[in-house]
């Protein structure tokens, strides 16, 4: 699709799971779902269930996300995707148990399959994922599963030739405490507007003290999506400064740090396009470490933001764990306005400045994308029912102080 060809509507809906199943019934049906809340569905389009529990009043909700009908259906490896032409969704969700494979063994294969689809459907561009991992602060092989995940994540990046570090599509990873682990994403034939959080390091700029690789996405997406709007698709968003953790143990102060952080990607998406968001109106899956602390958090969500206001009436809250043992509370969000994203991301654009205005708070060791090496074998360690001895300190040092990525 050359960029004057007008591009095919993307819209999206918190629907019960009754008007899920008119959807996928009619004519119009969704590319495809996400679940909150444990819907059971045995429509001929079932959404893809979050394994994590609903915290909060109401009933199951899914995020429906459409394109244009008619749709297309298949599978490349272990993926299911659905598209019109222009946008695809899809999943894939690999048992580490039944696979009898570790869970960087199983990141690598998911995002092979995933980036295999993109080729094969023409949807190139991956515009948002989210990554579901069982037990992600839990250790195995001497090493947190979250950084195994980001070491084979990244490795995939790099083998596909895509973009691991600016660039990245937005992305959230949350630990659920059963089920497989699940990719599900959302892909384009046009390449989205990676956006930054100038109060934030890049994640793929972390330092090292937060794994041997970084993790391979930014802080949202700005999207063209047809008509005359942009959809914003923002990462999970969590009470990191710089690239430090603030106010721990502190939830209510989390929780507004949070909402700084999305105000900041708010403004962002504002100098990369004419389309104005406003924090009421976005629509937010707040993920909760702790069950106790859900009313707490929308306490602090109503306070901000209105009780009245969308984001506080549409919000979904899940029990799960966050990709810092230290943080409580992750927030996600998405919303859709008048107005189209500038169409380049040239040098001196406002994702380079924040790059920029940034990196001097975690100077990078990074190597450029084409010399990277590959994953030290140090780091690649087997399932958790089946956990190799920690590594010794000695290689396990050698595996980290060596990485030539930024982390």
């Amino acid at each position: 699709m050359t960029a004057g060809t007008p591009v095919p509507g993307l819209r999206v809906q918190r629907l019960s799971p009754e008007a899920w199943r008119t959807q996928a019934a009619s004519d119009s049906p969704p590319l495809g779902g996400l679940a909150y809340g444990g819907v059971a569905d045995s429509s001929a389009i079932a959404p893809d269930v979050v394994a994590a529990r609903r915290l909060d009043a109401g009933g199951a909700r899914i995020d429906a996300w459409y394109g244009a009908a008619p749709l297309a259906t298949g599978r490349c490896g272990d993926v299911r995707w659905q598209h019109d032409g222009h946008w695809l969704f899809g999943a894939i969700e690999l048992d580490e148990a039944q696979q009898g494979h570790s869970l960087a063994e199983l990141t690598e294969r998911a995002y092979r399959d995933i980036f295999a689809t993109l080729r094969h459907t023409g949807c190139l561009h991956l515009l948002r994922l989210w990554n579901y991992v069982p037990g992600i602060n839990g250790q195995s092989g001497g090493l947190e599963r979250y950084r195994q995940f980001n070491i084979a994540r990244q490795q995939a990046f790099l083998d596909a030739g895509q973009r691991a570090f600016e660039g990245a599509p937005a992305a959230c990873a949350l630990g659920t405490r059963e089920g497989p682990f699940c990719v599900r994403f959302l892909a384009g034939r046009r390449a989205p507007l990676a956006l930054e959080n100038p109060r934030q390091v890049p994640a793929y700029r972390y330092p090292g003290a937060y794994g041997p690789r970084s993790p391979s996405f930014s802080r949202a997406a700005l999207v063209d999506a047809g008509a005359g709007r942009s959809a914003l698709l923002i990462s999970g968003t969590a009470s990191i400064v710089g690239h430090a953790s603030r106010h721990l143990g502190d939830v209510e102060a989390q929780v507004r740090e949070t909402l700084a952080n999305l105000q900041a990607v708010l403004d962002a998406a504002h100098a990369r396009g004419s389309a104005r968001f406003a924090l009421p109106a976005l629509d937010c899956t707040v993920y909760v470490r702790r069950a106790g602390d859900a009313p707490r958090v929308r306490a602090v969500i109503e306070a901000v933001l209105g009780i009245d206001s969308r984001a506080a009436r549409s919000a979904v809250c899940l029990e799960a764990d966050i990709c810092r043992a230290d943080l409580l509370v992750e927030i996600e969000a998405h919303a859709f306005a008048a107005g189209v994203p500038h169409e380049t991301d040239a040098p001196g654009s406002e994702t380079s400045r924040a790059v920029a205005r940034t990196e001097h708070a975690a100077p990078s060791t990074a190597t450029p994308q084409a010399t990277q090496p590959r994953v030290p074998q140090a780091a690649r360690v087997l399932p958790v029912a089946h956990a190799a001895p920690a590594l010794p300190t000695s290689e396990l040092g050698q595996a980290v102080g060596s990485r030539e990525v930024p982390a």
